[in-house]
């Protein structure tokens, strides 16, 4: 039986939608994640002492737990932020069936 903590849910924001295409793409061609869905998000923050607003684009990455060093550093390396938002989220609950189709189309 699966355990839903060995999921989770990795979060990024990408500047605009090819970026955004081209991480989603890569990550699910090379098994890193079993789903990526995009959102458009505005964000406001604060960077380099100067608050920003930005129409940017919301990755939500599901995956398997033990591979979220591999995401991070996959969206490090390919991706245009100088630091971009990388944020792992554990999974408390969900379908098992769910949880076995991760298993099925991930490493």
């Amino acid at each position: 039986m699966n355990k839903p903590e060995e999921y989770c849910v990795v979060l990024t924001t990408c500047g605009d939608k090819q970026e955004a295409k081209n991480l989603a793409c890569s990550l699910v061609e090379s098994h890193l994640a079993a789903c990526v869905q995009m959102t458009e998000v505005t964000s406001f923050y604060e960077w380099e002492n100067k608050v920003n607003k930005d129409d940017e684009v919301l990755l939500l990455i599901k995956a398997k737990a033990e591979l979220f060093e591999e995401i991070k550093t996959f969206i490090s390396e390919n991706h245009s932020y100088e630091v971009p938002e990388i944020i792992e989220l554990p999974i408390r609950g969900g379908l098992e069936n769910y949880f076995k189709w991760i298993d099925e189309v991930s490493r």
